[in-house]
């Protein structure tokens, strides 16, 4: 249960905040970021987002303001020392903050996290999570109640697509009625579900297509077909003229395989590691094998950077996932 009270206490006793999130950067982190930022700033507090990378060309219609910058990007580590409290959501992990993870180490603000994974290391910071919750969208929404902060239209919407695309559109095994009971109360307070799934899934670049026909392609199977695995190396990006974040979503493309109960996509990362993403509909727990190389997540959804050649990498996580599967 977390401690809301503590939450609010933690607010109204500082007014300046840095927000920040994981790499990568999806939905429900740019969703929940751009939601607490105006919760915050309801509340009468100066409020910056500031994230390791850009956000991802296909997300960026949720941010038409440019209210998130990125580290690097025009922004330096430098300015962002000037801030009471810098918060985390979404992720706890040091591998997921890149850049941001060393202006987390060196600042001198009070730190807090707010997320729902599972696992995690410690940043020194206060910790609000709550790993039954579907998203860290749901934790936003009880923030902005904690805080007595109504849902306005804009704040709806950015909570829906947090809410929303962590759970499949309502579709994961995350999903249970008090999901479908916010999903309501968001859209009662101005989010418009078709509009948002045509910017979220109906405005596909030429090149995200062509890099889902390569990972589609060359997925193969274990297990008698249980197990599905593909992978996406930085040169499928140049040819296809595709984005490094155009890979989201796309396991579940491959999960769409009759039979199958697991899978895995390989993706490259510009240092030559590579990001593996897992997924399951079964009894394997993702985040148990994840946490073998050093990653983490939910039961049914994780993630873990694992440094060597794809082969190398593949016959290591392969043998781990054969050896977890029911």
């Amino acid at each position: 249960m977390i401690a809301w009270s503590r939450f609010a206490e933690i607010v109204h006793g500082h007014g300046r905040f840095l927000l920040t999130t994981h790499v990568r950067p999806d939905g429900d982190a740019l969703g929940s970021e751009l939601a607490m930022a105006a919760i915050l700033q309801r509340v009468d507090k100066q409020v910056r987002i500031v994230n390791a990378q850009p956000t991802p060309p296909r997300l960026r219609f949720i941010d038409p303001e440019g209210k998130i910058e990125a580290l690097g990007a025009g922004v330096a580590a430098e300015e962002l020392s000037d801030f009471d409290v810098l918060m985390v959501l979404d992720t706890c992990a040091w591998s997921q903050l890149d850049a941001m993870g060393r202006v987390i180490r060196t600042t001198r603000a009070n730190k807090v996290v707010l997320d729902h994974h599972v696992s995690g290391d410690d940043l020194g910071a206060e910790v609000f999570k709550d790993p039954e919750a579907e998203a860290t969208g749901r934790l936003v929404v009880e923030a902005a109640d904690a805080l007595g902060v109504p849902l306005d239209p804009q704040i709806a919407t950015w909570l829906f697509v947090a809410v929303a695309t962590d759970t499949g559109w309502f579709r994961f095994s995350s999903t249970r009625g008090d999901t479908y009971r916010l999903g309501a109360r968001l859209i009662d307070a101005g989010a418009a579900p078709p509009d948002l799934y045509r910017d979220l899934y109906e405005q596909e670049s030429l090149g995200r297509i062509k890099l889902l026909g390569r990972i589609i392609a060359r997925a193969e199977t274990e297990l008698d077909g249980r197990v599905i695995h593909s992978y996406v190396t930085q040169e499928d990006y140049q040819v296809t003229g595709s984005h490094p974040a155009d890979t989201e979503d796309a396991i579940n493309w491959t999960l769409a395989v009759g039979g199958t109960q697991a899978a895995l996509v390989f993706a490259q990362q510009p240092g030559g590691a590579f990001k593996v993403s897992f997924r399951s509909r079964c009894e394997l727990d993702c985040s148990e094998v994840a946490a073998e190389f050093g990653g983490g997540g939910h039961r049914a959804a994780a993630g873990a950077r694992v440094e060597g050649p794809l082969a190398a990498v593949r016959a290591r996580i392969l043998d781990a996932v054969r050896k977890a599967m029911p």
